[in-house]
C-alpha cells in the first residue's frame, strides 16, 4: 500500500470536474428518484409477512389505527425505521466516501479507511462484552469512532491545516490505515476472549446489522447536517482535485476545505457505524458508479452519492430479509458480494476505456 500511497501526489486517478447537460443530468436525477421510491416501498412490502403496496401506503397515513392492525405495525413499527435507517446509513457511508476521495485524491479511499469503523467497533464490543443494554452499545460505538478521528486528527494534523509544501494526502492516508490496523488487532483480542453466548451478536454487528435499527434519527440527523456543511463548498472541491498549489492560485482555502472535508466524512462514517454496524463497499463502489454518470462534478456527485448509498443499504438489507426469511442475513454479506464483482467490473470497464 505505501508504495501506491507514494505515487499518489504524481498520478491522480480522479479527474477533474467537467460540465454535463441539464436534460442528462434531469434524467439521472428522476432515474435515481423512481429507484429509490421502488426500493423503499419494496422495503415496508416485503419480507417474512408480505403487506400489499395499497396497504403499505395506508399504513404510512398518519390517521392508521397501529394498535389494531397486524399490517400496519409491521409497517410502522418494524420495517419503516429500519428501511429509513438503512437509508440514512448508506447515504452517510456514500458521501463519506465520496468526500475521502476528493479529500485523499486516491479512488480506493473510502470511509473506513482511516480506522473510523475499527475505533466505533472496539468500544461497541466492549460494551457488547460487558452486557450493556443497546443505546449504551451504540453510544460506545460512536464514542469509539470519535476517539479515532481525534487520534488521526492529532497523528496528521500537519496534512490538514500546517500548510506542509508537499502534498501531504499520503502521510495522512498512511496514519489513518496504522491506526485501522491497530484497532483490528484490538477487535481479534476481543473476540478471541469474548464469551461464546455474546460472539454470534458481536460478529453479526461488525457484518453490518439493521435489525437494531429501531432509531434511526441519529443517522438521518447527521445526514442532514453533513449535507449542509459540505454541499455549499462543493465548488472548491472541484478546484481541490487539481491540487493543493492550483486551488491556493485560484483563491481556495485549502487548509480550511481540507479540514471541513475531513470532519464532515469522519463524522458521517461514525454515525453510520453507530447506527449499522460496518458495513463495507458501500462508500467505495457507490461515489465510482454515479460518476460515470455524473462525471465528477462534486456539485451534483455528493447529492447524488448520498441518494444512490441510501438506496443501495436500502436494497441490500431488503435481500438480507427475505432471501432466507424468516432467517436474516448481515447486511455487510450482501454489500460486500454485490459490491467486489460490481467494483471489478468497473475496473475492467475503466482498463478498456
Amino acid at each position: 500500500m505505501s508504495g501506491l500511497v507514494q505515487r499518489q501526489p504524481q498520478h491522480q486517478p480522479i479527474q477533474v470536474a467537467r460540465g454535463m447537460s441539464a436534460k442528462r443530468a434531469l434524467a439521472i436525477w428522476t432515474a435515481l428518484g423512481i429507484t429509490a421510491l421502488a426500493v423503499f416501498v419494496a422495503s415496508l412490502a416485503l419480507g417474512s409477512v408480505s403487506v400489499a403496496p395499497s396497504r403499505v401506503l395506508d399504513a404510512l397515513l398518519p390517521s392508521a389505527d397501529v394498535s389494531s392492525d397486524l399490517a400496519t405495525q409491521i409497517v410502522r413499527t418494524l420495517r419503516l425505521p429500519r428501511a429509513l435507517a438503512g437509508f440514512g446509513c448508506g447515504a452517510l457511508l456514500a458521501l463519506a466516501g465520496a468526500l475521502l476521495q476528493v479529500l485523499l485524491r486516491n479512488p480506493l479511499a473510502e470511509p473506513y479507511v482511516l480506522g473510523v469503523s475499527g475505533g466505533a467497533a472496539s468500544f461497541a464490543l466492549v460494551a457488547m462484552i460487558a452486557g450493556c443494554a443497546w443505546w449504551i452499545v451504540d453510544a460506545s460505538a460512536f464514542a469509539g469512532a470519535f476517539v479515532s478521528i481525534l487520534l488521526v486528527l492529532g497523528l496528521a494534523r500537519g496534512a490538514l491545516w500546517r500548510g506542509e509544501p508537499q502534498d501531504a494526502s499520503p502521510r495522512l492516508l498512511l496514519t489513518g490505515a496504522v491506526i485501522a490496523a491497530g484497532w483490528g488487532a484490538v477487535i481479534t483480542l476481543l473476540l478471541t476472549v469474548a464469551p461464546d453466548s455474546r460472539l454470534r451478536g458481536m460478529l453479526f454487528w461488525l457484518t453490518g446489522d439493521l435489525s437494531g435499527g429501531g432509531m434511526p434519527w441519529l443517522a438521518l440527523a447527521a445526514l442532514c447536517i453533513a449535507l449542509l456543511a459540505i454541499v455549499p463548498i462543493a465548488p472548491q472541491l472541484n478546484v481541490l482535485l487539481r491540487g493543493d498549489a492550483a486551488a491556493q492560485a485560484l483563491g481556495v482555502p485549502v487548509m480550511r476545505a481540507r479540514l471541513r472535508v475531513y470532519l464532515v466524512a469522519s463524522l458521517a462514517a461514525a454515525a453510520a457505524v453507530t447506527t449499522g454496524g460496518t458495513i463495507g463497499f458501500v462508500g467505495l463502489v457507490v461515489p465510482h458508479m454515479l460518476r460515470l454518470a455524473f462525471g465528477n462534478d462534486q456539485r451534483m456527485l455528493l447529492p447524488a452519492a448520498a441518494l444512490g448509498g441510501g438506496v443501495a443499504v436500502m436494497g441490500a438489507d431488503l435481500i438480507a430479509r427475505t432471501v432466507i426469511a424468516p432467517a436474516q442475513l448481515p447486511v455487510g454479506v450482501i454489500t460486500a458480494l454485490i459490491g467486489v464483482p460490481v467494483f471489478l467490473w468497473m475496473l475492467l470497464r475503466r482498463r478498456r476505456a
